[in-house]
C-alpha cells in the first residue's frame, strides 16, 4: 500500500506536460539577438520546458522552412523576429491552422491573426533621439545612412532620423546603402560610399554591428572627424563610447527585457489569460555625457 501511495504522488508532480517552445530571429550573427535567446532559454528552462532555436541566416524561405520543420517537431508556441515582415505570411498561416501561438519580438510582421503579442522597442524614437542629439553637436551635416530597409524595426529608426531634419537644408544625406544591419556588409559598403562621396559628417548606422563595420571602414580611410550613431546598447559600443570619439551615441535597446515580456506573455496566454496585443518598449540614448550610468559589460 505505501509503495502504491508513493507511485501516486509522483505521478501526480508529473501531469503537466513539458512544453516546446520555438524560436526564430532573422540570423543569430547578432550580439543582441543572441542575448536575447540566451535569457529566453534560461527562462524556459526555469519553468520545466524546452527551447528549439533555428537560424535563418536573413533568408526568409529558408526561416518558412524552419518554422514547418518546428511544428513538425513539435513546439507548442513560436516565438518569430522575421527576416521579411511580408514573406513570413505561409508560415505564420501555417501556425494559425495547427493553433500554434506567435509571439513577435523586436519586429512586426503584416498578418497578425496568429500573432498574440507583438513586443518592440519604440523604434521611431530611436532614430529622433539619434538625430536631435546630432543635432546638438553639429549646426550643419553631410549624413550617410546604413539601412536594412525589409526590417520594419530598422526602416522605422531611419524615418525617425529623417523625421527630424526634414526640409532642414542644413543636415543632408548625401549616401546610403542597404546593409542588412551586418557588419560584415556594412564595412564593404561603406568603403564604397567612401570613394563616391568622400565629404561625410555623420554616419547613422541602424544597429550597433553596421556602426561597427562603418567605423572599421572610415578609421581604415582615416576619417576620424566622421561622427557615427548606432541603435541597440550593446557592450560593444558602450565600451567605444568616450574612448573613441568617432562612436557618438548608441540607443539602448534591452534584449533582456524584451525576453523577458516574451516569455512571460506566452506563458499568460497558455493559461488562458489575456495579453496586451501590442507592447512597446520605451528606449534611452546612450553617450559619452551619461554613459556612467549604464554597465558597458552587459547589455542592459
Amino acid at each position: 500500500t505505501t509503495l502504491f501511495i508513493a507511485i501516486g504522488i509522483h505521478e501526480k508532480k508529473d501531469t503537466r506536460k513539458q512544453l516546446k517552445f520555438g524560436a526564430t530571429y532573422m540570423t543569430m550573427n547578432n550580439p543582441y539577438f543572441v542575448n536575447m535567446d540566451e535569457n529566453i532559454e534560461e527562462s524556459v528552462q526555469a519553468k520545466g520546458d524546452i527551447l528549439i532555436t533555428r537560424d535563418p541566416l536573413q533568408d526568409q524561405k529558408k526561416q518558412n522552412e524552419q518554422i514547418k520543420d518546428m511544428i513538425n517537431e513539435g513546439i507548442d508556441v513560436l516565438f518569430l523576429q522575421p527576416v521579411d515582415r511580408n514573406k513570413v505570411r505561409p508560415a505564420l498561416e501555417l501556425c494559425k491552422k495547427k493553433h500554434i501561438p506567435v509571439v513577435v519580438i523586436d519586429s512586426e510582421v503584416s498578418d497578425t491573426e496568429a500573432v498574440v503579442s507583438t513586443i518592440v522597442s519604440d523604434n521611431y524614437d530611436a532614430g529622433v533621439q539619434c538625430a536631435k542629439d546630432m543635432m546638438e553637436r553639429l549646426d550643419s551635416a553631410n549624413i550617410v545612412l546604413l539601412k536594412h530597409t525589409t526590417a520594419k524595426s530598422a526602416k522605422e529608426r531611419i524615418e525617425g532620423f529623417l523625421s527630424v531634419i526634414d526640409n532642414n537644408e542644413k543636415y543632408k544625406v548625401i549616401n546610403e546603402a542597404e546593409c542588412d544591419g551586418q557588419l560584415e556588409i556594412a564595412m564593404p559598403k561603406m568603403q564604397e560610399i567612401i570613394e563616391e562621396t568622400p565629404d561625410i559628417d555623420v554616419v547613422m548606422a541602424l544597429n550597433d554591428p553596421s556602426a561597427l563595420g562603418a567605423l572599421a571602414a572610415l578609421e581604415k580611410n582615416n576619417k576620424n572627424d566622421v561622427m557615427v550613431y548606432g541603435i541597440d546598447g550593446t557592450p560593444e559600443i558602450k565600451a567605444l563610447i568616450g574612448r573613441n570619439q568617432m562612436i557618438v551615441g548608441t540607443v539602448a535597446q534591452s534584449p533582456i527585457k524584451m525576453g523577458q515580456i516574451a516569455v512571460e506573455n506566452m506563458y499568460n496566454i497558455l493559461n488562458g489569460k489575456k495579453i496586451e496585443k501590442n507592447i512597446i518598449i520605451p528606449i534611452s540614448l546612450i553617450n559619452k555625457e551619461n554613459l556612467f550610468k549604464y554597465d558597458e559589460d552587459r547589455w542592459q
